[in-house]
């Protein structure tokens, strides 16, 4: 039988040493995780600019679905409207004044030139016919019977032009000029519709129904526009935000329940995970864990119950299940 190997015999305590320095080193799952709760507020704003008239919430109320929050000055708003709407007013006139034609008394006036016209043109035919007869006797020169013809052919020409005026008189507008007519009305009234729509935003209603985390100006400060006057916070829009370290991010799912545990905390408060970050981040100074320090770590939020008592801002530390919460 063959001697051992006496490196091998003298290398063996050593790999076995090894072996339990390694067993040692390594961390065991970590049991729960660290974070805090946060907000989703929604900031409430217009986009037009005036002084605040109107605000009947303060920090602390629950508004319902559709509450006034607040109203700006709407002096200058209105005065633009009612401008607005007189121009629509004009262009409707102006539209309808082109479909009508001519009026009455203008159109009386055309009729009675037409009718001397009428006359004159008779008395041409008269004198053209009777100088005609006295020509063909030999009692008067071509020359007269000429003048007299001339003087029918612009007694008809007269009549003529007198008729069709009276007929342009009766008719509508020419179709383009009613086209830019109906365009001028359109023009008016989105216009108004513009300022329907500013006369609107001076005012701001909630959303859904929520509590107000904050207000940022008061009654009688200038407003401008796009600036939040109002902060609310829905009654789900309370989350949590973690830290899972890289070791334990496989054990974390989307929509896996977890337990909660935190001062004041219910003991079966649970949330469920809506989001897990995509990109591994070093843990935020926020969590003053030293085992957790200096090491990759990835976000993740959770939604909480409507009727959590966790508060913005307030730690937390969150575990698998229930039992671990124990």
């Amino acid at each position: 039988m063959n001697a051992p190997n006496r490196f091998s015999l003298w290398r063996r305590p050593f790999v076995w040493l090894g072996l339990l320095a390694l067993a040692a080193c390594s961390e065991p799952a970590s049991t729960h995780w660290s974070g805090y709760a946060e907000s989703d507020a929604t900031r409430v704003a217009v986009p037009i600019a005036g002084r605040l008239t109107q605000l009947p919430v303060r920090a602390g109320d629950h508004v319902a679905a559709g509450a006034t929050l607040f109203a700006l000055d709407d002096t200058s708003v209105q005065a633009d409207r009612a401008r607005a709407a007189a121009q629509v007013s004009q262009a409707q006139a102006q539209s309808r004044n082109l479909d009508s034609g001519r009026r009455d008394a203008e159109l009386a006036v055309t009729q009675a030139q037409l009718v001397q016209a009428q006359a004159l043109l008779n008395e041409a035919q008269a004198n053209h016919a009777r100088l005609e007869a006295l020509r063909q006797q030999g009692f008067i020169s071509p020359a007269q019977v000429e003048t007299a013809e001339h003087n029918l052919k612009q007694a008809q020409a007269k009549v003529a032009e007198l008729q069709a005026a009276l007929h342009a008189a009766q008719l509508p507008a020419r179709v383009a000029e009613r086209d830019a007519s109906e365009a001028g009305v359109d023009a008016a009234t989105q216009a108004l519709r513009a300022q329907d729509w500013r006369v609107q935003e001076t005012q701001a209603h909630a959303p859904l129904e929520a509590l107000v985390e904050e207000t940022y100006f008061k009654v009688g400060e200038w407003v401008p526009a796009g600036q939040a006057v109002v902060s609310l916070r829905p009654r789900d829009g309370l989350k949590l935000r973690f830290f899972v370290p890289e070791s334990d991010i496989g054990r974390v799912k989307l929509g896996q329940s977890l337990a909660v545990v935190c001062d004041g905390c219910a003991a079966s408060t649970q949330a469920k995970v809506s989001r897990i970050a995509s990109q591994p981040e070093y843990t935020p100074p926020v969590i003053y864990s030293n085992a957790q320090r200096a090491k990759l770590v990835f976000a993740v939020e959770a939604t909480l119950p409507a009727d959590a008592t966790v508060h913005p801002g307030q730690p937390v530390e969150v575990m698998r299940s229930a039992a671990e919460a124990q």
